[in-house]
């Protein structure tokens, strides 16, 4: 079966179960998201801000850019002006620097809060115990040039799907505890979780968003 094909279903599941699909990008070449442009998609993910940015002034303007990996401090001066969504926002100081850099160019930038539940050290992202925290919540509210959108996080990379949906029903459960404080009000309903090995369990558990990459390239 030809990755087209296998995207176009991809894509119809989750279209059926109100699903938003990150199709990620990452170092594949810019005729293959043109071909799923073609197809209709418009929002891609990239881990990596040169190759980001790149992409971005090359391919069409009303494709939505969304930033999945791991981001540091000095590289986000260069997406801000233009990405849709950015996934890992991992820790205070990370989401204080997209603040000052949304500023400058006069944007209030989407972000999700990333939560590590799962257990490789490899991981990056607030503790979930830490939003409990609602002093640590309305600081993070009161940051004028971002919105939080909703949280993000992955499970372990694990053939035990046991593992993978407990780590998932975690997930939901600290996205449910942060949406019920209304501290970020109706902006936040994004729960993004679930890749190219199990995106199926996410959307069972409550996703909202997922991102698939091999799978589908």
């Amino acid at each position: 079966m030809g990755s087209l094909t296998v995207f176009t279903q991809v894509a119809n599941f989750l279209k059926e179960n109100q699903v938003t699909f990150v199709a990620v990008s990452k170092t594949r070449p810019n005729q293959a998201i043109l071909d799923r442009y073609a197809l209709g998609h418009r929002i891609f993910g990239e881990n990596r801000v040169q190759e980001l940015v790149a992409k971005h002034q090359d391919l069409p303007k009303d494709i939505q850019w969304h930033q999945i990996g791991h981001l540091q401090t000095n590289k986000v001066k260069y997406i801000v002006p233009f990405v849709a969504l950015i996934h890992a926002g991992d820790s205070l100081k990370l989401l204080q620097k997209i603040n000052v850099e949304s500023g400058k160019v006069d944007r209030v930038q989407d972000v999700l809060l990333q939560v590590k539940v799962a257990q490789e050290e490899t991981k990056h992202g607030f503790l979930p115990e830490e939003l409990e925290d609602v002093s640590l919540l309305t600081e993070i509210a009161e940051l004028p040039n971002i919105r939080v959108k909703g949280i993000m996080g992955m499970a372990s990379f694990t053939s035990d799907q046991g593992q993978v949906r407990r780590e998932m029903k975690k997930l939901r459960q600290v996205f449910e505890q942060v949406r019920d404080t209304n501290i970020f009000g109706d902006a936040f309903g994004v729960l993004s979780m679930g890749m190219s090995g199990d995106y199926k369990i996410a959307v069972e558990e409550g996703s909202t968003m997922v991102r698939i990459g091999s799978l589908v390239f």
